[in-house]
């Protein structure tokens, strides 16, 4: 199969540099030619030689010439089209490129629309752990360090762990370590470790006594959604960051990401605020991402799909990816042996507001 398709794309090549010889081009036509040539790996030769053929109605400039070379066009091929310029130097210049309108903007929401949604942000909240059945979940975790400072991340080491939520109830085991068989608690495998996803966090920022203050920012797409983006700040000491044998309570500030449709909420990030310059860790970033997850047939709920915790102790930058996965019903046994591919980056990529 694999000889038919080289033959077919090159009587496609050859057709289209048929066309293209037998009628005058645009600049345009021209580098649309050469990106499908550099997409289709053709051979550096043959399409010089076509464009040797070629005659331009628009002069071709030096900018296109080495931009269509950054993008990989080959040596032949830009010293052809390096005598397209030259051939083209008294013709007149292509047109410019007329920029696409940008879209209209959104307006954001008025104040009252901005209570109704931070009202049903937090009723969601309140009442997010009540509404998780029991369950069976696969955590891996991807730990990854940087001595420079500068995020050269050099990745440590990949935990797999068993998590079982039962009556409100967090439970987990690390199953494997580098795809290799163990039975720990996280606690004895040391490093960061991240808790509060299934609901703890929720109620620490929407609970009425920890007085948060909420300011509408913007609009966002996520996973294809209409989002509102409101700041918050946290003014009480509930964040507990722990390193080595010392710890501390700091309050926090972040971002919500409240689903415009529903009120459900998406996306949590939150940083650690006012930490103590004798502490030996400065900075601590969390992102926990939400999304709708089937556990059993038919049976839907919002859950944790991915964290991020970011911290920085002097020079040292830690990060720990934590992502859930293969989520199933309690009693549902699976027998774990090896460790899931990483989301795919368009699962907790921010998209401009559609």
């Amino acid at each position: 199969m694999m000889w038919r398709r080289r033959i077919l794309a090159l009587a496609l090549l050859s057709m289209s540099a048929l066309a293209f010889a037998q009628s005058r081009l645009s600049v345009r036509q021209l580098q649309q030619f050469i990106k499908s040539s550099i997409d289709l790996r053709h051979d550096d030769r043959k399409v010089a030689a076509y464009l040797r053929k070629v005659v331009l109605r628009e002069q071709l400039d030096r900018a296109t010439v080495e931009d269509l070379q950054g993008q990989g066009a080959g040596p032949k091929t830009v010293e052809a089209l390096e005598a397209l310029a030259v051939a083209s130097a008294r013709l007149p210049p292509a047109p410019p490129d007329v920029p696409k309108p940008a879209p209209p903007a959104i307006p954001p929401p008025s104040a009252a629309d901005e209570e109704k949604v931070l009202k049903e942000a937090r009723e969601y909240a309140l009442n997010y752990a009540n509404q998780l059945p029991n369950f069976l979940c696969t955590q891996v975790t991807r730990r990854y360090i940087d001595p420079s400072g500068l995020e050269f991340w050099q990745r440590m080491d990949v935990l797999t762990a068993k998590l079982s939520i039962v009556d409100k109830k967090e439970d987990y085991k690390v199953v494997l370590v580098n795809s290799k068989p163990v039975d720990l608690q996280p606690e004895q495998v040391g490093g960061t470790i991240s808790r509060g996803e299934f609901g703890t966090l929720l109620l620490e920022i929407f609970q009425p006594d920890t007085e948060t203050h909420f300011t509408w920012t913007r609009w966002a797409t996520l996973r294809g959604k209409r989002m509102h983006v409101y700041e918050y700040r946290v003014l009480k000491p509930l964040f507990s960051i722990a390193y080595e044998d010392e710890s501390i309570v700091v309050p926090y500030s972040g971002l919500v990401y409240v689903d415009a449709a529903d009120g459900t909420i998406a996306r949590i990030r939150r940083k650690a605020d006012d930490l103590p310059p004798p502490f030996p860790v400065q900075d601590v970033l969390q992102e926990l991402d939400y999304d709708m997850i089937e556990i059993g047939a038919g049976n839907s709920f919002i859950l944790p799909l991915k964290v991020t915790v970011r911290s920085r102790a002097g020079k040292l930058l830690t990060k720990n990816e934590i992502e859930f996965r293969m989520y199933r019903k309690f009693g549902a046994e699976a027998t774990i042996t090896f460790e899931p591919e990483p989301l795919p980056a368009e699962k907790t990529t921010e998209q401009p507001p559609k």
